[in-house]
Protein backbone atom coordinates (compact mmCIF):
# COMPACT_ATOMS: atom_id res chain seq x y z
CA UNK A 1 0.00 0.00 0.00
CA UNK A 2 1.13 3.57 -0.70
CA UNK A 3 1.95 5.35 2.55
CA UNK A 4 -0.40 8.31 2.18
CA UNK A 5 -2.68 9.20 5.07
CA UNK A 6 -6.12 10.73 4.85
CA UNK A 7 -4.87 13.71 6.86
CA UNK A 8 -2.19 14.45 4.25
CA UNK A 9 -4.78 14.40 1.48
CA UNK A 10 -7.11 16.68 3.47
CA UNK A 11 -4.20 19.07 3.95
CA UNK A 12 -3.46 19.09 0.20
CA UNK A 13 -7.14 19.62 -0.66
CA UNK A 14 -7.40 22.62 1.68
CA UNK A 15 -4.20 24.11 0.27
CA UNK A 16 -5.35 23.58 -3.33
CA UNK A 17 -8.61 25.40 -2.61
CA UNK A 18 -6.85 28.21 -0.75
CA UNK A 19 -4.32 28.71 -3.57
CA UNK A 20 -6.95 28.75 -6.29
CA UNK A 21 -8.32 32.05 -7.60
CA UNK A 22 -12.09 32.18 -7.21
CA UNK A 23 -13.96 31.70 -10.46
CA UNK A 24 -17.50 32.39 -11.60
CA UNK A 25 -18.19 28.67 -11.72
CA UNK A 26 -17.88 25.86 -9.20
CA UNK A 27 -14.47 24.32 -9.73
CA UNK A 28 -13.85 20.60 -9.54
CA UNK A 29 -11.20 19.08 -7.32
CA UNK A 30 -8.98 16.73 -9.31
CA UNK A 31 -6.44 14.12 -8.37
CA UNK A 32 -3.45 13.39 -10.59
CA UNK A 33 -1.57 10.16 -9.92
CA UNK A 34 1.80 10.06 -11.67
CA UNK A 35 3.12 6.57 -12.33
CA UNK A 36 6.67 5.27 -12.45
CA UNK A 37 7.98 2.38 -14.59
CA UNK A 38 4.58 1.78 -16.17
CA UNK A 39 4.36 1.60 -19.95
CA UNK A 40 0.89 2.75 -21.10
CA UNK A 41 1.18 0.32 -24.02
CA UNK A 42 1.85 -2.71 -21.81
CA UNK A 43 -0.90 -4.95 -20.35
CA UNK A 44 -0.37 -3.61 -16.81
CA UNK A 45 -0.35 -0.07 -18.16
CA UNK A 46 -3.68 -0.31 -19.97
CA UNK A 47 -5.69 0.60 -16.90
CA UNK A 48 -9.40 1.24 -17.44
CA UNK A 49 -11.49 1.15 -14.31
CA UNK A 50 -14.93 2.26 -13.14
CA UNK A 51 -14.72 3.44 -9.53
CA UNK A 52 -17.72 4.03 -7.30
CA UNK A 53 -16.85 6.83 -4.92
CA UNK A 54 -18.02 6.78 -1.29
CA UNK A 55 -19.08 10.43 -1.51
CA UNK A 56 -21.23 11.86 -4.30
CA UNK A 57 -19.59 14.68 -6.22
CA UNK A 58 -21.72 17.79 -5.92
CA UNK A 59 -21.81 18.47 -9.62
CA UNK A 60 -24.40 17.64 -12.25
CA UNK A 61 -23.67 14.14 -13.57
CA UNK A 62 -25.45 13.70 -16.88
CA UNK A 63 -26.84 10.19 -17.25
CA UNK A 64 -28.33 8.91 -20.49
CA UNK A 65 -30.62 5.87 -20.38
CA UNK A 66 -31.37 3.72 -23.41
CA UNK A 67 -34.55 1.75 -22.69
CA UNK A 68 -38.22 1.29 -23.47
CA UNK A 69 -41.41 1.04 -21.47
CA UNK A 70 -41.42 1.23 -17.68
CA UNK A 71 -37.64 1.51 -17.46
CA UNK A 72 -37.67 4.58 -19.69
CA UNK A 73 -40.55 6.13 -17.75
CA UNK A 74 -38.82 5.62 -14.38
CA UNK A 75 -35.57 7.02 -15.76
CA UNK A 76 -37.37 10.19 -16.85
CA UNK A 77 -39.00 10.55 -13.44
CA UNK A 78 -35.61 10.10 -11.76
CA UNK A 79 -34.12 13.01 -13.72
CA UNK A 80 -32.13 11.27 -16.44
CA UNK A 81 -30.43 13.84 -18.66
CA UNK A 82 -31.60 11.99 -21.74
CA UNK A 83 -33.79 8.93 -22.34
CA UNK A 84 -33.52 7.18 -25.69
CA UNK A 85 -36.04 4.55 -26.79
CA UNK A 86 -35.30 1.77 -29.28
CA UNK A 87 -37.17 3.63 -32.00
CA UNK A 88 -35.19 6.81 -31.32
CA UNK A 89 -31.92 4.89 -31.16
CA UNK A 90 -32.33 3.47 -34.66
CA UNK A 91 -32.68 7.01 -36.03
CA UNK A 92 -29.47 8.36 -34.49
CA UNK A 93 -26.79 9.39 -36.99
CA UNK A 94 -23.05 9.84 -36.38
CA UNK A 95 -23.32 13.53 -35.58
CA UNK A 96 -26.02 12.93 -32.96
CA UNK A 97 -24.10 10.00 -31.50
CA UNK A 98 -21.04 12.23 -31.05
CA UNK A 99 -23.16 14.86 -29.32
CA UNK A 100 -24.56 12.25 -26.92
CA UNK A 101 -21.05 10.95 -26.20
CA UNK A 102 -19.82 14.47 -25.55
CA UNK A 103 -22.70 15.51 -23.29
CA UNK A 104 -23.37 12.39 -21.23
CA UNK A 105 -21.12 11.17 -18.43
CA UNK A 106 -22.70 7.71 -18.42
CA UNK A 107 -24.85 5.82 -20.91
CA UNK A 108 -26.93 3.12 -19.22
CA UNK A 109 -28.42 0.61 -21.65
CA UNK A 110 -31.02 -2.07 -21.00
CA UNK A 111 -29.36 -5.36 -21.93
CA UNK A 112 -31.81 -6.21 -24.72
CA UNK A 113 -30.68 -3.03 -26.50
CA UNK A 114 -26.94 -3.40 -25.88
CA UNK A 115 -26.06 -4.79 -29.31
CA UNK A 116 -27.93 -1.98 -31.06
CA UNK A 117 -26.53 0.71 -28.74
CA UNK A 118 -23.02 -0.66 -29.15
CA UNK A 119 -23.27 -0.46 -32.92
CA UNK A 120 -24.78 3.04 -33.03
CA UNK A 121 -23.24 4.78 -30.01
CA UNK A 122 -20.10 2.70 -29.46
CA UNK A 123 -17.95 4.36 -32.16
CA UNK A 124 -18.62 7.77 -30.58
CA UNK A 125 -18.27 6.66 -26.95
CA UNK A 126 -15.08 4.62 -27.33
CA UNK A 127 -12.64 7.43 -28.25
CA UNK A 128 -13.87 9.39 -25.23
CA UNK A 129 -13.16 6.53 -22.85
CA UNK A 130 -16.84 5.82 -22.35
CA UNK A 131 -18.65 2.53 -22.73
CA UNK A 132 -22.36 1.61 -22.66
CA UNK A 133 -23.22 0.15 -19.25
CA UNK A 134 -25.57 -2.87 -19.42
CA UNK A 135 -28.61 -2.78 -17.13
CA UNK A 136 -30.73 -5.94 -16.68
CA UNK A 137 -34.43 -5.46 -17.52
CA UNK A 138 -35.44 -6.39 -13.96
CA UNK A 139 -32.99 -3.95 -12.34
CA UNK A 140 -34.21 -0.87 -10.49
CA UNK A 141 -33.09 1.82 -12.93
CA UNK A 142 -33.38 4.53 -10.26
CA UNK A 143 -30.93 2.72 -7.98
CA UNK A 144 -28.56 2.13 -10.90
CA UNK A 145 -28.70 5.81 -11.83
CA UNK A 146 -28.00 6.88 -8.25
CA UNK A 147 -25.04 4.51 -8.11
CA UNK A 148 -23.52 5.92 -11.29
CA UNK A 149 -23.92 9.45 -10.01
CA UNK A 150 -21.05 8.48 -7.68
CA UNK A 151 -19.03 6.76 -10.39
CA UNK A 152 -15.95 7.87 -12.30
CA UNK A 153 -14.06 6.17 -15.10
CA UNK A 154 -10.28 6.31 -14.95
CA UNK A 155 -7.77 5.24 -17.55
CA UNK A 156 -4.14 5.58 -18.48
CA UNK A 157 -3.91 7.26 -21.88
CA UNK A 158 -0.67 8.20 -23.64
CA UNK A 159 1.17 9.30 -20.49
CA UNK A 160 1.82 7.17 -17.38
CA UNK A 161 -0.65 9.02 -15.18
CA UNK A 162 -4.29 9.13 -14.16
CA UNK A 163 -6.30 12.30 -13.69
CA UNK A 164 -9.90 12.35 -12.50
CA UNK A 165 -12.43 14.45 -10.63
CA UNK A 166 -12.93 13.55 -6.95
CA UNK A 167 -15.02 16.45 -5.73
CA UNK A 168 -15.90 20.13 -5.96
CA UNK A 169 -14.52 23.11 -4.09
CA UNK A 170 -17.65 23.45 -1.92
CA UNK A 171 -17.41 19.89 -0.55
CA UNK A 172 -15.99 18.99 2.84
CA UNK A 173 -12.25 18.25 2.40
CA UNK A 174 -12.74 15.08 4.47
CA UNK A 175 -15.25 13.78 1.92
CA UNK A 176 -12.95 14.65 -0.97
CA UNK A 177 -10.12 12.80 0.78
CA UNK A 178 -12.33 9.71 1.11
CA UNK A 179 -12.94 9.79 -2.64
CA UNK A 180 -9.20 10.19 -3.27
CA UNK A 181 -8.44 7.15 -1.11
CA UNK A 182 -11.03 5.12 -3.05
CA UNK A 183 -9.28 6.00 -6.32
CA UNK A 184 -5.88 5.11 -4.86
CA UNK A 185 -7.14 1.82 -3.47
CA UNK A 186 -8.60 0.81 -6.84
CA UNK A 187 -5.42 1.79 -8.68
CA UNK A 188 -3.16 -0.03 -6.23
CA UNK A 189 -5.05 -3.25 -6.95
CA UNK A 190 -4.12 -2.91 -10.64
CA UNK A 191 -0.42 -2.09 -10.27
CA UNK A 192 2.32 -4.73 -9.91
CA UNK A 193 4.18 -2.76 -7.22
CA UNK A 194 2.04 0.18 -5.97
CA UNK A 195 4.61 1.53 -3.49
CA UNK A 196 7.09 1.91 -6.35
CA UNK A 197 4.76 2.51 -9.29
CA UNK A 198 2.98 5.50 -7.74
CA UNK A 199 5.48 8.33 -8.02
CA UNK A 200 3.43 11.41 -7.11
CA UNK A 201 -0.07 12.25 -5.94
CA UNK A 202 -1.25 15.74 -6.82
CA UNK A 203 -4.42 17.62 -5.90
CA UNK A 204 -5.64 20.68 -7.80
CA UNK A 205 -8.74 22.67 -8.64
CA UNK A 206 -9.88 22.97 -12.25
CA UNK A 207 -7.97 26.20 -12.84
CA UNK A 208 -5.63 26.24 -9.84
CA UNK A 209 -2.00 25.29 -9.26
CA UNK A 210 -1.06 21.69 -8.35
CA UNK A 211 -0.39 20.68 -4.75
CA UNK A 212 1.62 17.54 -4.15
CA UNK A 213 0.41 15.28 -1.35
CA UNK A 214 3.17 14.68 1.20
CA UNK A 215 3.91 11.12 2.32
CA UNK A 216 3.62 10.11 5.95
Amino acid sequence: MVAISKDKIVEAVKKAIENSVKRRFKQSIEIIIVLRDIDPRSPEGRIRETIFLPREIKKDIKICVVADGETAAKAREAGAYKVITKAELTGIDRKTAKKIAQECDWVLVRTDLMALAGRILGPALGPRGKIPVPVPPAADIVSVMNRYRRAIFVRVKDQPQIMCRIGTEDMDPEEIAENALAVLSSLEAKLPNPAHNISKIIIKTTMGPPVEVGST
